[in-house]
């Protein structure tokens, strides 16, 4: 399956299809006489001892066509799409694969599966700002921000990032309440900078000098 026909799969498994009804997995939820097997607040707190990157997953704008004259844009409506995303990882060699997580529930998932194509975009150290901005639903996102299109998907590839990959949707799985996004690499790039922004214990986080 080529990447459009992952992206159409993904969109039909979300509702997005054309006159298709939704199609979701059963979730297994945990009955109120049965134990969850683990504290959500202990599983964060244990959890954000692991440092991470921070990377904004970007998609061109879809072929929703504009929104008339004087009517806001809604969201999900024209314009590229983005989020910030920790849970970002290289996947395969070869063939060239990379895999992020994102949230069932996230408006901004059926836009980048609209698209089939996306742009992982590594943040720097002093991107923190950046970061938060991409972590708000219901904002214009790119308001006042600076990108240039990336090479083979056209996807916002944003100034400053230390680094960028460009991707098509190789294919998407289940993971519990969120999705498991593979991406094809089609091309990708670096500044030259070693000083990515980090995240550790809820916080942002630089690596330290030498």
């Amino acid at each position: 399956m080529g990447h459009a026909g992952a992206a159409a799969a993904a969109v039909r498994y979300l509702g997005h299809g054309p006159a298709e009804p939704p199609v979701r997995p059963r979730l297994r939820c945990v009955p109120e006489d049965e134990r969850a097997p683990v504290d959500p607040a202990e599983f964060r707190r244990v959890l954000g001892n692991f440092a991470s990157g921070v990377t904004v997953v970007t998609a061109p704008a879809t072929r929703d066509g504009p929104a008339p004259a004087g009517v806001p844009v809604p969201e999900g409506g024209p314009g590229p799409a983005g989020f910030a995303c920790q849970s970002f990882a290289s996947l395969s060699l070869d063939p060239p694969l990379v895999c992020f997580m994102v949230g069932r529930a996230s408006t901004t998932w059926p836009r980048i599966a609209r698209a089939g194509a996306f742009c992982v975009n590594v943040l720097g150290a002093g991107q923190d700002e950046l970061c938060r901005a991409f972590a708000v639903s219901g904002t214009d996102k790119f308001a006042g921000v600076a990108y240039d299109p990336a090479p083979v998907s056209g996807a916002p590839r944003l100034a400053g990032a230390v680094a960028w990959i460009d991707c098509a949707v190789h294919a998407v799985h289940t993971g519990g309440d969120h999705l498991i996004v593979v991406g094809r690499v089609t091309a990708l790039g670096t500044d030259g900078t070693d000083r990515p922004l980090l995240f550790h214990r809820g916080r942002f986080a630089r690596l330290a000098d030498g």
